[in-house]
């Protein structure tokens, strides 16, 4: 087991201009498991094959505990690597594939006999030892795969959306065996996934990238309370957070005809700004009256969930640079609004967000 630190760490491509990964700087601690996400593009994998020594480091420097193995091999680095598409053996059994790496490593066959073993009952995988891959589910390979980076005992486990090419249900049950697995082991793992909410579900702390530059990094908790742009604000979180600009009027946001006020060090930041960024969750939007303080909306759609339902909503009555505001909120699941329906909704100052429209960046405490 081992620290993993990125210092600097850029991967450019010949022909591009803009940096696949931009000065990437980033510590894993010693045990850790660290999800990398973002949308498609965002160098997340990228990141995890320059760690991997499957791509180049133009600039910066990549360790692995305290070696700097930023222009070392793969084989020499004590990493294990677990693709999204399996890559087994078709014509070896499953104790045959999890065996193969340290076959070749040269390993007595008492010493991988008692590996493939431990790492077989880890993942109940015992029954089917002398099976081959065609005869597995797309879960009991994926278990094959991870069986197969365990047996090497490596320092890092790095892992390529995994779970990717398994139906919605599986993949529920397999990261919790995943998460499960990794913390009974305790080997630092760093996981990619487009996913926000596999990554929020099963990471220590998730790193967040965008155009190959790190927006954030935090725990789950913290990336959900206290989002650093509104970028983050925006990708993490579903249903998504409700994010628009509003007129800044006398120190006060003005959201439908009410004016929500904003605390002196926001008024700060913004002076001179037409606009702010608000920013604030299904979930901290309650239902209110018209003389309560709240700000009326439209119901278009109502999803109704069971223990949930959410509201499609559309602003009235704002004088905006948007001619159109559409707000997502969280009501009741045993009393939903009719569609076509005025509702008065109201925000919990205490969960509200503020960025810069200029910047993007968080304002508020």
């Amino acid at each position: 087991m081992a620290t993993v630190t990125y210092e600097k760490a850029s991967r450019v491509y010949s022909g591009v201009e803009r940096p696949a990964v931009d000065a990437l700087d980033l510590e894993i601690v010693n045990g850790e498991f660290l999800v990398l996400v973002g949308p498609s593009g965002c160098g997340k994998t990228t990141s995890l094959r320059m760690l991997a020594g499957l791509e180049d480091v133009d600039q910066g420097a990549v360790w692995i505990g305290d070696r700097d193995v930023t222009h070392l091999p793969s084989k020499d680095r004590d990493i294990a690597m677990v693709f999204q598409n399996y890559a087994l053996y078709p014509h070896m059994t499953v104790a045959d594939n999890m065996a193969f790496p340290l076959k070749i490593a040269g390993m007595r066959k008492d010493e991988i006999h008692r590996r493939v073993q431990e790492a077989s009952k880890l993942l109940d995988l015992e029954p089917y030892l002398d099976r081959k891959p065609k005869a597995l589910s797309g879960g009991q390979r994926q278990r094959v795969a991870m069986g197969r980076a365990i047996v090497r005992q490596p320092q890092v486990f790095l892992m390529d959306e995994p779970l990717s090419n398994l139906d919605a249900k599986l993949r529920v049950s397999t990261r919790v065996q995943i998460a499960t697995l990794q913390r009974r082991l305790g080997v630092t793992t760093v996981y990619v996934t487009h996913d926000q909410v596999e990554a929020m579900t099963m990471g220590d702390r998730v790193a967040v990238l965008k155009d190959g530059v790190l927006q954030q990094c935090d725990s789950p908790r913290g990336l959900y309370e206290r989002p650093a742009n509104v970028f983050v604000a925006g990708f993490i979180g579903s249903p998504t957070m409700n994010l628009m600009d509003f007129r800044i009027v006398d120190g006060a946001a003005e959201i439908g005809g009410l004016r929500v006020p904003l605390s002196r060090r926001i008024i700060r930041f913004t002076e001179g700004a037409p606009t702010v960024t608000l920013g604030f969750r299904p979930d901290s939007l309650e239902q209110a009256g018209e003389d309560n303080g709240g700000f009326p909306v439209t119901v278009n759609v109502v999803e109704e969930l069971g223990s949930d339902a959410f509201c499609y909503c559309t602003l009235e009555g704002q004088e905006s640079t948007s001619s159109k505001i559409d707000i997502i909120a969280r009501v009741n699941p045993r009393n939903v609004p009719a569609k076509g329906e005025r509702v008065y909704l109201h925000i919990r100052p205490e969960e509200m967000h503020v960025f810069s429209t200029e910047t993007g960046r968080r304002l508020s405490d």
